[in-house]
């Protein structure tokens, strides 16, 4: 009668915790099909019709809509650049003091983990980081973004435990074979610690494409914006009447919807290849340090 009784209790949990996840992923699910699919939807239909889900006709006028944007196809551009460039900086910075605080020998490597650590839990501000900037020369400049954000503390603690569970025989022999320390990182640290890279090369380069805050802040001209830059200026001018809605198709909330979907395309592509990396290298980089 125990046994059964222990074993009723793990069903019954078994059934929540499952219950709960249902749950959970349709309220993730749900908005995400009303903006793709109200994407497809006419404007007109859109207007008289409210709320919906499936649509009574498709339509890609939307999609056609964005791609003849100027602003929007310069928007996306900039994303990507921001993406690519930031992305290699951030990682280029990143693992090379992961590898650099990841040695014994290092002098004054306390001293430095301890303001790694402290940026962690407290940062400079705004203004300052303005002022930083300002003063540096690098205000409409792209460069504000990759250096303002160039190493995040958090990624580079967990990096360096990853480096610090690499056996030092590994090292020590490349050394006896003549490796340089750069060449050491390059062709034997790095590919050891692909799961690692390739889970913080995702965290950065969702952190550039989504780069918003710091556009707004430190970028002047429109035409270097990046796309979640462009996004909010479209809501702020769809927030017109019903009227202009109808007759105009710049309005159109299926535009809108377009933008936020081919916003998160790229994204939505891209971490499937990356999953089966991102999962071993935040286990290895975490407990094992």
């Amino acid at each position: 009668m125990k046994g059964f009784h222990i074993r009723d209790k793990d069903l019954m949990f078994t059934f929540i915790s499952r219950g709960i996840l249902v749950i959970s992923l349709i309220s993730v699910i749900f908005p995400f099909l009303y903006v793709v699919l109200t994407s497809f939807a006419p404007r007109e239909e859109i207007v008289t019709r409210g709320f919906f889900l499936i649509p009574h006709q498709w339509t890609i006028n939307a999609y056609g809509y964005l791609m003849n944007s100027e602003q929007f196809v310069i928007s996306f551009k900039n994303a990507v650049y921001i993406t690519l460039v930031g992305t290699t900086v951030n990682m280029a910075l990143t693992s090379l003091m992961a590898y650099g605080l990841s040695k014994s020998w290092l002098g004054g490597r306390r001293v430095l983990n301890f303001m790694v650590l402290f940026t962690m839990l407290f940062g400079g501000g705004i203004i300052p980081t303005y002022l930083v900037v300002k003063s540096l020369h690098l205000l409409n400049s792209y460069w504000a973004l990759f250096l303002s954000g160039a190493i995040a503390p958090f990624h580079l603690i967990v990096l360096r435990s990853f480096f610090q569970n690499i056996p030092i025989e590994l090292e020590e022999s490349a050394r006896i074979d003549g490796c340089g320390e750069l060449r050491l990182f390059w062709q034997v640290i790095l590919p050891l610690s692909l799961p690692a890279v390739a889970t913080f090369t995702l965290f950065y380069a969702v952190q550039n494409w989504n780069a918003y805050f710091n556009a707004v802040m430190y970028l002047n001209d429109s035409d270097k914006w990046p796309l979640q830059v462009f996004l909010r200026q479209m809501m702020n001018e769809a927030n017109g009447s019903m009227e202009t809605m109808a007759t105009t198709f710049q309005y159109s909330p299926a535009v809108k919807m377009a933008a936020i979907v081919l916003t998160a395309l790229p994204l939505l592509v891209g971490y499937p290849f990356m999953q089966k990396y991102f999962n071993k290298g935040m286990l290895m980089g975490s407990v094992k340090g």
